[in-house]
């Protein structure tokens, strides 16, 4: 396939050109810094541009099979971000007629799983300390909603720096009970794997170890 990456300097972002590369895709990689993304390989184009102008993306979309992101904010003070450039996102694959696009939320953004009394204590902490960043992710998926893509949001819990598993358990338009942990390297392998699944199209999917 022929895949467009963006937040591609990211822990997730990193990982799905990584992973998309030794599968064989074709790879544009969006990214502000290109001396920030370390990954290399054939097939790896990199594409550097301002997420806040559509028409500056439009070239980076176009053809494309699909568009994997892993926008989001990575602190409280950037919440905001993932909805402002899913928007930008949006505009440039409808312009374009790209129709597939991946990205990535959060657990709590999506409907609680039937846990225990401390699973549930632990996301209403975690909820209510992220709650400017959850909202952020609420209104990038409301975003996507209102969109002609077709698109999937993919909900992980408590990202870790560990090596790919390829075992994990996903839940469409769930959550994993008692799911509090994956690694990054896994939420890619996901997004890769869902991409050509048409039954997680315009669906949140849950997915933990």
């Amino acid at each position: 396939m022929n895949l467009t990456v963006l937040g591609a300097t990211g822990g997730i972002g990193q990982e799905v050109v990584r992973q998309a590369l030794a599968a064989g895709h074709q790879v544009t990689a969006v990214v502000r810094d290109p001396a920030r993304l370390t990954v290399t390989g054939a097939g790896l184009e990199v594409f550097r541009a301002d997420l806040a102008d559509p028409a500056a993306l439009r070239p980076a979309v176009a053809g494309r099979d699909a568009v994997l992101s892993g926008l989001g904010a990575r602190r409280r003070k950037d919440a905001g971000v993932a909805a402002r450039l899913t928007r930008t996102v949006l505009g440039a694959m409808e312009a374009e007629g790209v129709r597939r696009l991946l990205v990535v939320s959060a657990g709590p953004v999506g409907p609680e799983p039937d846990d225990g009394l401390l699973d549930r204590g632990m996301r209403g902490l975690v909820s209510v300390a992220l709650k400017d960043v959850y909202a952020d992710l609420r209104a990038m998926e409301a975003e996507l909603a209102r969109s002609t893509t077709d698109w999937t949001v993919v909900r992980p819990p408590r990202l870790q720096d560990k090596p790919l598993t390829g075992t994990y358990r996903t839940v469409i338009g769930g959550f994993p009970p008692r799911g509090r942990f994956i690694a990054r390297a896994d939420v890619a392998h996901a997004m890769l794997a869902m991409t050509g699944d048409p039954g997680t199209v315009k669906q949140g999917v849950g997915l933990a170890y």
